[in-house]
Parts: structure tokens; C-alpha cells; sequence
């Protein structure tokens, strides 16, 4: 790896807890240039624009929260089992990066204003889902999960709850919301069982 190379992964890094606290609007040129040590000029001789740097901070963000979050599914057996370790993981893990969840708060913060920022958060949330209902069709394909169940349903259904409690449990200062949403969705898998 080139050093423009470790460069710029070492600028993105530092970048991405502000856009992640902050938001596209709210990352100021002045808080990357505090993070990264580097010059407004050094920032932008990696990348074009703020735009883009905020584009690979979030795709940083959330492929360290992916990591932590459902990294190491290999060593679980079962479609139903690899589901709950999916929630508890959830609900245990505070999202690695500073700020909290990179999705939610990339989608609420583009939600009405960056439509490249929004694609990435669209497209997460739909390689997400698409994770998801893998698990769920290897369920129905080994006669663990019935027949009928609708992957993309489940899915759906799993991160709404998750990032719904998840904002709840933000707002209100506790895990609660988390572990009512565990429960929930515990129930769920329990109706999913052939």
C-alpha cells in the first residue's frame, strides 16, 4: 500500500466519528483538520470534496459496525440461532464508532438533504436486509424455519425493531427499549421454528 494510500485511510478514519456526531452539515472543515492533523489542502489532495470524504467515512462507519455486529456468524449453527446472536449482539454492542449507529444517523441526517449520503444509507440498509434474509432462507432450505415465512419480512422486521429501540434507547438514556426489542423479536423466532 502506497503512502497516499495509508494517508488516506488514516484521514478517513479520523473523519468519520465527526461526520458520524456531527453530520455532513455539521462536520466542519475546521474539526477534520483538528482530527487529521493535516491542512485543509492535505485533506483535499486525497479527496475531491467534502462530499466524498463523508461518503468513505460512512462506508468506514458501518463496515467496522458490520464487523462488530455480525462478523463472526461462521462458528453458529443453525439459521435461528445465528439470528438471535445477530440481536443479542445488537443489544450488547455499543457501536464502535463514536457517535453511535452509522446507518441510523447517516438515513436521518440525509433523509432530506445529501442524496449520495442517502444512497449509501439506502444501500446498507438493503445489504442488511439482503444478510438477513439469507439467514432465513438457509433456515428454510434445512426445514429449521417453516415453510411460508417471508425472508424480506423478517428482515424488515428485525431492523426496524433494532434501529427503532435503538433510537428510543438513545433518547431516553437507558437499554431498556434494547432489551424489550430482544424479547420481541426472541418471540418472533420462536413462531419462525418448524
Amino acid at each position: 500500500m502506497s503512502k497516499g494510500d495509508l494517508t488516506r485511510q488514516r484521514i478517513v478514519a479520523a473523519a468519520a466519528p465527526i461526520f458520524n456526531r456531527n453530520g455532513f452539515e455539521g462536520a466542519s472543515i475546521q474539526a477534520l483538520m483538528e482530527a487529521t492533523g493535516l491542512g485543509k489542502g492535505g485533506i483535499y489532495r486525497h479527496f475531491d470534496s467534502k462530499e466524498e470524504l463523508a461518503s468513505e467515512a460512512f462506508r468506514y462507519a458501518l463496515a467496522l459496525s458490520v464487523k462488530t455486529r455480525t462478523g463472526d456468524l461462521a462458528h453458529i449453527e443453525g439459521a435461528i440461532a445465528k439470528l438471535e446472536y445477530i440481536v443479542a449482539r445488537f443489544v450488547k454492542a455499543p457501536s464502535p464508532m463514536p457517535g453511535g449507529c452509522p446507518l441510523m444517523n447517516t438515513a436521518i441526517d440525509s433523509d432530506d438533504g445529501n442524496p449520495i449520503l442517502r444512497a449509501l444509507a439506502r444501500d446498507g440498509i438493503a445489504d442488511w436486509r439482503l444478510r438477513l434474509s439469507k439467514i432465513v432462507q438457509a433456515g428454510i432450505r434445512t426445514g429449521e424455519i417453516r415453510k411460508g415465512i417471508q425472508p424480506r419480512q423478517i428482515a424488515n422486521t428485525m431492523i426496524a425493531t433494532l434501529e427503532g429501540a435503538l433510537m428510543i434507547s438513545r433518547l431516553e438514556g437507558t437499554k431498556k427499549p434494547l432489551h424489550d426489542a430482544r424479547a420481541s423479536l426472541d418471540t418472533l423466532f420462536a413462531t419462525l421454528r418448524s
